[in-house]
């Protein structure tokens, strides 16, 4: 069976690092608004891309409709999308497709010809039993021979079926493999390997149905990043955002799942977390690690010992929504931030004394 050849995904065709991104984008939407064309993700991607420079089609046909229609009509901007945007994606779903009709068409052909071989080895035998039924049998060599022979083809066509069924199981453990990996890209922030913010959601509204009980959710976003970035460059903002990634994965308690909401703003769902003394003590864990961190500027091998995080938290109640759980989160971490940073701030500030 043909297996597709490896094609970049979209995040190895787009490697910028942060500085060389920010210079694209000032490069796209002017671009954009100088021909009226809303600045959305889609048009954005195609903008992108043409900043970008390594699709040279993708600029001419770009350059042909917007000298012909002086904009881009969405019809044709959702073409090329597809033809140049996800195109390697859409090929690796059908070449997915087609080794699964493949696998099922091969496993399909050696079932038919395991029902064939069945039935005639069932005539066969059904054949030399009336033979040896018979008072007088004269030849009964060729009979005994005869059903030798056919209980000889029908081992042969089982071993093969079991061969091909074996080779279907690998297949199968492949395309499973590949369906794995697809979902993980789709779900995990590529920069901090935590879940991102669409990933996020989706685990928060499953978190939210029914009672909800014993669910928290922390935010905590790291402080003076801007300046951080700033001062010593994007490289090492996103060495940054890795460390704590990193230490989000190693402090998660059982069936908690950690997330990028966005920019230098993490999030952590908690459950079986019933108090805030349990919720503040998780996010107190986390603000000494990340206040402990230390990291090197390779330039000036001067080691950094300022990193910080601002937290806030709050515990679901009845009624809780995605929209209503985060905004009394956000409301404590802007609380946290008010209060000085490198601190912990739950939605209100007599629990915060109590715990």
């Amino acid at each position: 069976m043909s297996k597709p050849n490896k094609t970049p995904s979209i995040l190895e065709r787009y490697p910028e690092d942060t500085r060389a991104a920010a210079a694209l984008l000032k490069q796209a939407v002017p671009l954009m608004m100088s021909h009226g064309i809303p600045p959305n993700p889609l048009h954005y991607a195609l903008w992108y891309t043409y900043s970008q420079g390594q699709e040279p089609e993708l600029n001419r046909r770009l350059d042909k409709i917007v000298t012909d229609f002086d904009s881009v009509p969405a019809e044709a901007a959702v073409k090329l999308f597809h033809d140049y945007i996800i195109r390697h994606e859409l090929e690796e779903a059908r070449a997915g497709q087609q080794q699964v009709i493949e696998l099922v068409d091969g496993i399909e052909d050696d079932v038919s010809r395991s029902v064939v071989g069945s039935h005639n080895y069932q005539a066969s035998l059904e054949q030399g039993l009336a033979a040896l039924q018979e008072p007088i049998i004269d030849d009964l060599p060729n009979v005994l021979n005869d059903l030798q022979q056919s209980t000889q083809l029908m081992q042969e066509q089982q071993e093969k079926f079991l061969y091909r069924i074996r080779a279907a199981q690998s297949e199968i453990q492949h395309l499973r493999g590949q369906l794995e990996r697809a979902h993980v890209a789709a779900t995990l922030d590529s920069l901090t390997q935590v879940f991102n913010r669409h990933a996020f959601t989706r685990l928060m509204e499953q978190a939210l149905t029914g009672e909800h009980q014993g669910v928290a959710l922390v935010m905590l976003d790291i402080d003076h990043f801007k300046q951080f970035n700033d001062q010593y460059g994007h490289p090492l903002g996103d060495r940054v955002l890795q460390h704590v990634g990193q230490l989000l994965r190693d402090a998660l308690p059982p069936r908690a799942t950690a997330a990028r909401y966005g920019g230098e703003e993490f999030c952590v769902i908690l459950r079986e977390c019933f108090d805030t003394q349990s919720a503040y003590a998780f996010a107190e864990g986390l603000r000494m690690k990340i206040q402990s961190l230390r990291i090197k500027v390779r330039r000036s091998d001067q080691v950094l010992d300022s990193i910080s995080a601002s937290f806030g938290f709050a515990l679901a109640k009845p009624g809780d929504d995605l929209e209503s759980l985060l905004t009394r989160a956000d409301d404590a971490l802007y609380q946290a931030k008010h209060n000085g940073r490198n601190l912990v701030h739950p939605e209100r500030c007599e629990s915060a004394l109590s715990a």
